[in-house]
């Protein structure tokens, strides 16, 4: 990854270096960057984020991948959806996203993070014989997990610039790091930047089983990654595991040892390394 000592100006470099597209999204458009050349590789966010969730890994695919990384409706750069929106209705608008962003036939592999699972594996069904693989990174929509919202922080405008900082800062460590000291300035300005731009509720999502009822439905191979410290699946790793297992016995799952649920930021060497196996592999 390009090296800088202002995060502000490492973000500005990755999107000044991006071609940007646009498809409809409610009465606006939702936004896409792209770098590389080659086959597409789809990124979906988590929840409260935006294409910058990836900013440690878009070079590593841009190198043998066309990296197309999204702006989910309501979150980032992109539109807010038409109210009321759900799972369903998110996904409808990502995959006619898909469709128009791609070439006629081209087959799409999909890495889809936290809340970007669940949409991405309902977008994968819409996409069907397209989509060529699933990767779920820290992926949500698995139902039952344990309390980990529960001591974050919420930030509000009345707090000084102090306090939000703290705020900002002990949320990312409580869900996102498994080491505090990986909470680093540029983390700090991705939560910020995508926290103060965020319009949608994805956490209701998040929380649902839709991506355990939808797996099956997904006709190309499924992947896992995970950071074993992620507090949305520690004591839930082997029921998920398993589900997957039951559908696809020979589908890939990789366990990072003391990572948390931003697992392709807190360890992009490992990650990287990973996730370039899996795509090549399928």
């Amino acid at each position: 990854m390009t090296q800088t000592s202002d995060p502000a100006a490492l973000l500005a470099d990755f999107e000044a270096r991006a071609l940007t597209l646009r498809t409809p999204c409610g009465d606006g458009s939702m936004v896409w960057r792209v770098w590389g050349e080659g086959d597409p590789v789809v990124l979906l966010h988590g929840g409260f984020g935006s294409w910058n969730h990836w900013v440690r890994n878009i070079e590593a695919l841009a190198g043998r991948y066309r990296v197309i990384a999204a702006d989910m409706p309501g979150q980032g750069d992109s539109d807010d959806p038409h109210h009321p929106y759900d799972a369903e209705s998110l996904a409808d608008i990502v995959a006619e996203g898909v469709r128009r962003v791609t070439h006629d036939g081209e087959r799409v592999r999909m890495v889809c993070f936290s809340f970007g699972a669940v949409i991405g594996s309902l977008v994968a069904v819409r996409l069907g014989d397209r989509v060529r693989s699933f990767t779920g990174v820290g992926a949500a929509g698995f139902g039952a997990r344990g309390p980990v919202t529960r001591n974050m922080i919420r930030i509000t405008p009345e707090m000084s610039p102090e306090e939000q900082e703290t705020a900002y800062r002990h949320n990312l460590a409580l869900l996102m790091f498994a080491d505090e000291a990986n909470v680093d300035d540029l983390a700090m300005l991705i939560q910020r930047r995508n926290t103060e731009r965020n319009r949608i509720r994805s956490r209701p999502i998040s929380v649902t089983d839709k991506l355990s009822v939808t797996l099956p439905s997904i006709k190309a191979p499924i992947s896992l990654v995970w950071g074993d410290r992620d507090v949305t699946a520690i004591g839930y790793f082997e029921p998920r595991h398993a589900l997957l297992r039951s559908l696809q016995p020979d589908a890939r799952i990789a366990m990072l040892d003391g990572i948390g649920h931003w697992v392709q930021y807190e360890d992009p060497e490992r990650f990287n390394v990973t996730l370039l196996e899996y795509l090549e592999d399928r």
